[in-house]
């Protein structure tokens, strides 16, 4: 039986919810930008790997360790 590492599950869900919120934060923020659609490729780009990075966590987190 393998035991679970909860902290890598708990970060990376962590690190999936931050990067949804900076996407939409900076969604309000890009109005106000001179090139809003170069704004949001980029922040699109790094919230997107923010959350890949987060779901490694978790799948890791999740396949866990020999007990």
């Amino acid at each position: 039986m393998r035991k679970r590492n909860m902290r890598l599950v708990y970060a990376g869900a962590g690190l999936a919810v931050f990067a949804v919120i900076f996407f939409f934060v900076m969604m309000s923020f890009a109005s106000q930008s001179t090139d809003p659609q170069k704004l949001l490729e980029i922040v699109s780009q790094t919230a997107g790997v923010v959350i890949g990075i987060g779901s490694a966590l978790v799948v890791i987190g999740f396949i866990g360790t020999k007990a």
